[in-house]
């Protein structure tokens, strides 16, 4: 389905909104839930990732198809691993076996798994054959994916001998590990996080040590899973697109965050977007100031924001330097590709591009096109991103309803400020 979001003209203020449950913490809870059949999860995510990795977990089925949920395939992964006696295959779309997770399988492997490959060496479709694992050492490399490490801290309180993970070369989202590290001590596990300078076997580099003791237990049996502050992120897009005086509430959020992606408070700060912390949430304002000629951002620790801050910037008409976005080219799509694609698209700019970075630069400030495609590319973050250009004009956006994937209500919010939807 294809949508047209009309140019809105007179944007409704001071409305509330109640953002579902972080797709992240939920994601993680899910595992847990599945290994500590006695924990229930509160506020959990309608995202279809969670979905998904729920379906999956609770399956019984000998071939299990997750679709385009990468979380689901790398937590899955692990999770199946550690079945005694199951056997199944772990496949997904076309898109899913073009992405990496030979790290992960290599890593399980070592610690006594029997995962084979399918298809194409280090990447899925994978045969998954269950067994009990000891746990104890093991190096992997950070840098590709924080989400290899979470996979194998999730079940690491399982192992007899729990888990010591040597992450060698730089840590890449480093937030969403510690997410996973502070989920796992709320559930009772005990856990050491430290930088080292040493190295394994005389081969690798190690610079964090992660310990994760065993667990037999739960101390809690109730988690409450915080609202997403990634899908906040178009929200402040779109105050920041605002005139000033513009203001909106939105609920659930805690000022001490697990998320990474809670650092929105300090990334709209310049251009002008403040951040009101209260009981049920955070009102976000848009405030009279002078905007920045240029944004310079190191997003190694919020990439799932580097979409929306790029789409921000071509809004306001402000030149953007973004950098450590390495791990956008593994995802739904090549992230950064599409941006420059898409992007090109909405007014008049330079927009250039490496394997870890976007630069966007004006040379004078021109209108924007009457209407302009977002192509999706099956990734949810290009339809949500590009969405608040609406305020700039017309905005079609292909394959719309991929926003599913992890923000089901994003249209019907829309609607509430003002946005006229129509399909074509």
């Amino acid at each position: 389905m294809d949508l047209r979001l009309t140019q809105v003209i007179h944007p409704k203020s001071d409305i509330s909104l109640t953002i579902t449950g972080s797709k992240s913490e939920s994601n993680r809870w899910l595992i847990l839930q599945a290994l500590y059949g006695q924990l229930s999860i509160e506020n959990l995510s309608d995202s279809d990732d969670s979905d998904h990795l729920k379906e999956v977990l609770q399956s019984t089925a000998s071939t299990l198809d997750i679709g385009h949920a990468g979380t689901a395939m790398r937590f899955g992964t692990a999770f199946f691993a550690i079945q005694e006696g199951k056997e199944i295959i772990l496949t997904g779309s076309d898109r899913m076996k073009q992405r990496p997770i030979g790290i992960l399988v290599e890593g399980l492997n070592k610690l006594g798994a029997d995962i084979s490959y399918l298809e194409k060496e280090g990447f899925p479709p994978l045969k998954i054959k269950g067994k009990k694992l000891k746990g104890g050492k093991l190096s992997i490399n950070g840098s590709v994916s924080s989400q290899f490490l979470t996979a194998l801290l999730l079940i690491a309180p399982s192992f007899e001998n729990g888990l010591e993970l040597y992450i060698t070369d730089q840590l890449t989202s480093r937030p969403y590990l510690e997410m996973t590290l502070g989920i796992l001590q709320e559930m009772g596990v005990q856990v050491t996080f430290e930088s080292v300078t040493a190295t394994l076997q005389n081969t690798y580099a190690i610079n964090e040590l992660v310990k994760i003791e065993s667990l037999p237990e739960t101390i809690i049996n109730t988690a409450t899973v915080e609202s997403d502050w990634s899908s906040a992120g178009y929200w402040y897009s779109w105050v920041a697109l605002q005139e000033s005086g513009y203001k909106m509430s939105l609920s659930l959020f805690k000022e001490k965050s697990l998320q990474g992606d809670s650092e929105l408070v300090q990334i709209y700060k310049p251009l002008g977007v403040k951040t009101t912390f209260h009981e049920q949430g955070i009102t976000i304002s848009k405030i009279d100031q002078q905007l920045p000629d240029i944004v310079m951002l190191d997003v190694t620790n919020e990439p799932d924001q580097a979409q929306t801050i790029f789409a921000t910037c071509l809004g306001l008409g402000i030149n953007a330097h973004l950098t450590g976005l390495h791990t956008l080219k593994i995802k739904e799509t090549d992230r950064i590709e599409a941006m420059k694609i898409v992007g090109s698209r909405f007014r008049e700019s330079e927009i250039t591009t490496t394997d870890h970075s976007i630069h966007l630069h004006f040379a004078s400030q021109s209108d924007f096109n009457k209407e302009v495609m977002v192509d999706t590319y099956q990734d949810h973050r290009m339809a949500m991103a590009f969405a608040p250009l609406a305020m700039k004009t017309n905005v079609i956006i292909k394959d719309a309803m991929v926003v599913t994937k992890s923000y089901k209500n994003f249209y019907k919010d829309m609607n509430k400020v003002n946005v006229t939807i129509t399909e074509i």
